[in-house]
Protein backbone atom coordinates (compact mmCIF):
# COMPACT_ATOMS: atom_id res chain seq x y z
CA UNK A 1 0.00 0.00 0.00
CA UNK A 2 1.43 3.41 -0.87
CA UNK A 3 0.23 7.26 0.00
CA UNK A 4 -1.71 7.44 -3.10
CA UNK A 5 -4.03 4.27 -2.16
CA UNK A 6 -4.61 6.03 0.63
CA UNK A 7 -5.27 8.85 -1.21
CA UNK A 8 -7.85 6.77 -3.99
CA UNK A 9 -9.63 5.55 -0.58
CA UNK A 10 -10.44 9.35 0.93
CA UNK A 11 -11.82 10.23 -2.57
CA UNK A 12 -14.42 7.07 -2.25
CA UNK A 13 -14.99 8.64 0.89
CA UNK A 14 -15.70 11.92 -0.24
CA UNK A 15 -18.41 10.45 -2.69
CA UNK A 16 -20.33 9.06 0.51
CA UNK A 17 -19.71 11.92 2.93
CA UNK A 18 -19.24 14.79 0.35
CA UNK A 19 -17.75 18.30 2.04
CA UNK A 20 -17.35 16.21 5.76
CA UNK A 21 -15.26 13.11 4.38
CA UNK A 22 -12.56 14.76 6.06
CA UNK A 23 -14.65 14.01 9.63
CA UNK A 24 -13.98 10.04 8.59
CA UNK A 25 -10.12 10.59 8.89
CA UNK A 26 -9.96 8.38 11.80
CA UNK A 27 -11.90 5.63 10.14
CA UNK A 28 -10.03 5.80 7.22
CA UNK A 29 -7.05 5.55 9.08
CA UNK A 30 -8.16 2.05 10.92
CA UNK A 31 -9.08 1.04 7.44
CA UNK A 32 -6.29 1.57 5.57
CA UNK A 33 -4.15 0.38 9.08
CA UNK A 34 -5.67 -3.36 8.66
CA UNK A 35 -4.73 -3.59 5.25
CA UNK A 36 -1.50 -2.39 6.15
CA UNK A 37 -1.24 -4.62 8.15
CA UNK A 38 -1.84 -7.44 5.49
CA UNK A 39 0.80 -6.06 3.19
CA UNK A 40 3.24 -6.22 6.12
CA UNK A 41 2.61 -9.63 6.98
CA UNK A 42 3.34 -10.50 3.08
CA UNK A 43 6.78 -8.03 3.31
CA UNK A 44 7.81 -7.84 7.71
CA UNK A 45 10.38 -5.43 8.15
CA UNK A 46 13.75 -7.03 9.85
CA UNK A 47 12.36 -6.33 13.57
CA UNK A 48 9.61 -7.80 12.46
CA UNK A 49 7.41 -5.06 14.60
CA UNK A 50 4.53 -3.71 12.33
CA UNK A 51 3.52 -0.80 14.81
CA UNK A 52 6.69 0.79 14.44
CA UNK A 53 6.48 0.34 10.68
CA UNK A 54 2.74 1.44 10.46
CA UNK A 55 3.72 5.04 12.48
CA UNK A 56 5.83 5.76 10.03
CA UNK A 57 3.91 4.95 7.07
CA UNK A 58 0.92 6.27 8.67
CA UNK A 59 2.22 9.93 9.05
CA UNK A 60 3.85 10.25 5.68
CA UNK A 61 0.55 9.07 4.44
CA UNK A 62 -1.92 11.81 6.41
CA UNK A 63 0.69 14.58 5.39
CA UNK A 64 0.27 13.92 1.83
CA UNK A 65 -3.76 13.25 2.69
CA UNK A 66 -3.96 16.74 3.83
CA UNK A 67 -2.32 18.10 0.38
CA UNK A 68 -4.47 16.86 -1.35
CA UNK A 69 -7.82 17.82 0.35
CA UNK A 70 -6.61 21.78 0.28
CA UNK A 71 -4.01 21.97 -2.58
CA UNK A 72 -6.72 22.82 -5.44
CA UNK A 73 -7.73 25.78 -2.30
CA UNK A 74 -4.23 26.73 -2.26
CA UNK A 75 -3.80 27.10 -5.46
CA UNK A 76 -6.70 29.17 -6.14
CA UNK A 77 -5.87 31.55 -3.66
CA UNK A 78 -2.87 32.07 -5.47
CA UNK A 79 -0.38 30.39 -3.29
CA UNK A 80 1.69 27.04 -3.54
CA UNK A 81 2.22 24.52 -1.02
CA UNK A 82 4.95 21.81 -0.90
CA UNK A 83 5.98 19.15 1.51
CA UNK A 84 8.67 20.17 4.51
CA UNK A 85 10.56 17.53 3.52
CA UNK A 86 11.70 18.91 0.52
CA UNK A 87 13.48 21.44 2.35
CA UNK A 88 15.08 19.13 5.09
CA UNK A 89 16.85 16.70 2.79
CA UNK A 90 17.14 17.67 -0.55
CA UNK A 91 20.75 20.20 -0.59
CA UNK A 92 20.41 23.43 -2.43
CA UNK A 93 21.68 22.93 -5.99
CA UNK A 94 19.19 20.50 -6.61
CA UNK A 95 16.07 22.57 -5.23
CA UNK A 96 15.31 25.15 -7.91
CA UNK A 97 15.69 28.77 -7.51
CA UNK A 98 12.49 29.12 -6.21
CA UNK A 99 12.47 26.76 -3.73
CA UNK A 100 16.26 27.67 -2.70
CA UNK A 101 14.63 31.07 -1.76
CA UNK A 102 11.34 29.73 -0.24
CA UNK A 103 14.10 27.59 2.11
CA UNK A 104 16.21 30.76 3.28
CA UNK A 105 12.91 32.55 3.91
CA UNK A 106 11.93 29.79 6.17
CA UNK A 107 15.43 29.51 8.08
CA UNK A 108 15.92 30.39 11.21
CA UNK A 109 19.26 31.55 12.53
CA UNK A 110 20.64 29.74 15.21
CA UNK A 111 24.01 31.91 15.82
CA UNK A 112 26.96 30.18 15.76
CA UNK A 113 25.10 26.78 14.80
CA UNK A 114 24.05 28.16 11.66
CA UNK A 115 20.50 28.31 9.87
CA UNK A 116 17.78 25.52 10.64
CA UNK A 117 14.72 24.53 8.95
CA UNK A 118 11.93 24.05 11.58
CA UNK A 119 10.14 20.71 11.72
CA UNK A 120 7.07 21.30 9.36
CA UNK A 121 5.11 18.91 7.28
CA UNK A 122 3.58 21.48 4.69
CA UNK A 123 4.95 25.17 3.56
CA UNK A 124 2.02 27.14 2.23
CA UNK A 125 4.25 30.18 0.25
CA UNK A 126 3.20 32.62 -2.32
CA UNK A 127 4.83 32.62 -5.52
CA UNK A 128 4.63 35.95 -6.42
CA UNK A 129 7.66 37.10 -4.11
CA UNK A 130 8.31 33.62 -2.14
CA UNK A 131 7.13 34.75 1.30
CA UNK A 132 6.21 31.92 3.19
CA UNK A 133 2.78 32.45 4.38
CA UNK A 134 1.70 29.41 7.05
CA UNK A 135 3.84 26.19 7.69
CA UNK A 136 1.46 23.23 9.17
CA UNK A 137 2.30 19.74 11.25
CA UNK A 138 0.03 16.82 11.60
CA UNK A 139 -0.27 13.91 13.59
CA UNK A 140 -2.70 11.33 14.47
CA UNK A 141 -2.80 11.99 17.91
CA UNK A 142 -1.68 15.09 19.40
CA UNK A 143 1.01 14.63 22.40
CA UNK A 144 4.06 13.55 21.27
CA UNK A 145 4.18 16.25 18.59
CA UNK A 146 1.90 19.23 19.36
CA UNK A 147 4.70 20.58 21.51
CA UNK A 148 7.22 20.21 19.05
CA UNK A 149 5.01 22.46 16.95
CA UNK A 150 4.82 24.70 20.20
CA UNK A 151 8.61 25.04 20.26
CA UNK A 152 8.93 25.69 16.46
CA UNK A 153 6.22 28.78 16.75
CA UNK A 154 8.17 30.31 19.46
CA UNK A 155 11.53 30.18 17.31
CA UNK A 156 9.87 31.22 14.14
CA UNK A 157 7.88 34.22 16.33
CA UNK A 158 11.26 35.66 17.82
CA UNK A 159 13.43 35.70 14.35
CA UNK A 160 12.54 38.62 12.41
CA UNK A 161 12.65 37.17 9.55
CA UNK A 162 10.34 34.88 9.99
CA UNK A 163 7.99 36.79 12.43
CA UNK A 164 5.12 36.60 10.19
CA UNK A 165 4.64 32.77 9.39
CA UNK A 166 1.60 31.29 11.07
CA UNK A 167 2.42 27.93 12.45
CA UNK A 168 -0.93 25.77 12.36
CA UNK A 169 -1.37 22.16 14.12
CA UNK A 170 -3.59 19.29 12.00
CA UNK A 171 -4.89 16.58 13.57
CA UNK A 172 -7.83 14.04 13.47
CA UNK A 173 -7.60 13.71 17.78
CA UNK A 174 -7.69 9.98 17.76
CA UNK A 175 -7.30 10.62 21.48
CA UNK A 176 -10.31 13.13 21.45
CA UNK A 177 -8.44 15.79 23.31
CA UNK A 178 -9.96 18.22 21.94
CA UNK A 179 -13.81 17.05 21.83
CA UNK A 180 -13.69 15.95 25.69
CA UNK A 181 -15.99 19.23 27.42
CA UNK A 182 -14.80 18.06 30.80
CA UNK A 183 -10.64 18.02 29.98
CA UNK A 184 -8.54 20.73 29.51
CA UNK A 185 -5.52 18.45 28.42
CA UNK A 186 -1.60 19.92 27.93
CA UNK A 187 -2.31 19.54 23.92
CA UNK A 188 -5.10 21.89 24.53
CA UNK A 189 -2.95 24.56 26.22
CA UNK A 190 -0.16 24.45 23.83
CA UNK A 191 -2.79 24.70 20.97
CA UNK A 192 -4.39 27.72 22.45
CA UNK A 193 -1.31 29.56 24.11
CA UNK A 194 1.88 28.49 21.83
CA UNK A 195 -0.18 27.87 18.31
CA UNK A 196 -1.29 30.24 15.40
CA UNK A 197 -4.41 27.39 15.46
CA UNK A 198 -4.81 23.91 15.74
CA UNK A 199 -7.35 21.93 12.80
CA UNK A 200 -9.64 19.26 14.00
CA UNK A 201 -10.70 16.50 11.53
CA UNK A 202 -13.22 14.63 13.40
CA UNK A 203 -16.56 13.95 13.71
CA UNK A 204 -17.10 14.46 17.22
CA UNK A 205 -18.24 17.99 18.63
CA UNK A 206 -15.05 19.90 19.23
CA UNK A 207 -14.86 23.03 21.78
CA UNK A 208 -14.14 25.19 19.40
CA UNK A 209 -12.08 28.78 20.06
CA UNK A 210 -10.61 31.39 18.23
CA UNK A 211 -7.34 28.76 18.05
CA UNK A 212 -9.42 25.46 17.90
CA UNK A 213 -11.08 25.29 15.31
CA UNK A 214 -12.65 22.16 12.81
CA UNK A 215 -10.37 21.23 9.95
CA UNK A 216 -13.12 23.07 7.51
CA UNK A 217 -12.12 26.43 8.67
CA UNK A 218 -8.55 26.29 7.85
CA UNK A 219 -9.03 27.70 4.29
CA UNK A 220 -10.73 30.77 4.98
CA UNK A 221 -8.25 31.33 8.35
CA UNK A 222 -6.06 31.13 5.11
CA UNK A 223 -7.51 33.75 2.80
CA UNK A 224 -7.77 36.19 6.03
CA UNK A 225 -4.07 36.17 6.01
CA UNK A 226 -3.83 37.63 2.66
CA UNK A 227 -6.31 40.94 3.28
Amino acid sequence: MTAQDVINLYEKYKKKYGKDAYKQISALLDEVKKIHYQDFLKHPTPKKDHEQSWKGFQGNALEKLIKHIIEEEIVLMGLKIVSGKKFEKTFPKNLSVELQTVKKNLSIDFGQYGFHIPDVDLVIYDPKNLRVIAVLSSKSSLRERIAQSGYWNIKIKNYSLTKHIKVFFISPDKDGEFSDPNVTSKSRAVAEFDLDGAYIMTEKAVRESNKVKMFDKLIDDLKKLLK
